[in-house]
């Protein structure tokens, strides 16, 4: 931890971290502790309100879908409390619709799952008018269309042939697909 680092974070390191994937959330705890941040975490809605109301953090790491709710709720309860707070909205299935509506309530910044703690620092830290760095691995265009094909799939409880018509592909295409691998 380098003391341009700690001068970025400034004076209030406290950070919330809120998402429904247990082994994820205690990763980035201990990955954005060792960077310097103070992590409280939370994983559901009314646990990641309930902080926000007692304790408004500096900062903020949200996901946009969670078991008991959507984690804009989170994000609105953070900036009424604290208008100043740098809030980013993580996702496992980005779309511009939702990118908009989580910058209209107020995040800062809006990043795709697989996001690694470099990333989700990068967008904490980020100034306003700066646009953050690229991401150094992306995933491929095949990789996020597999991604959303899957998450449609498990939506209509793997149902292939409702699958098939809300993506609006042939149904043997679809098995065909879900027979591979995913790719890298």
């Amino acid at each position: 931890m380098t003391a341009q680092e700690l001068d970025a974070i400034g004076e209030d390191a406290s950070l919330l971290l809120v998402d429904d994937d247990e082994p994820f959330l205690r990763r980035l705890a201990r990955a954005m502790e060792k960077r310097g941040f103070a992590p409280e975490t939370a994983g559901s809605v009314a646990a990641g309100k309930a902080i926000a109301t007692a304790r408004p953090p500096a900062y903020a790491v949200v996901d946009l879908r969670l078991e008991d709710g959507n984690g804009l709720d989170v994000v609105e309860t953070i900036r009424e409390k604290r208008p100043d707070a740098r809030i980013v909205v993580l996702t496992g299935y980005g779309a511009i619709a939702t990118a908009v509506s989580a910058v209209k309530i107020g995040a800062n910044d809006y990043l795709s799952k697989p996001a690694d703690a470099n990333d989700v620092m990068n967008a904490l830290l980020a100034k306003s008018d700066a646009m953050p760095p690229p991401p150094e691995n992306p995933m491929s265009a095949d990789r996020v269309r597999w991604e959303h094909i899957q998450r449609v799939y498990e939506l209509c409880d793997r149902n292939v042939s409702e699958t098939a018509r809300r993506l609006n592909m042939h149904r043997r295409t679809l098995q065909r697909i879900l027979a591979k691998r995913s790719p890298k």
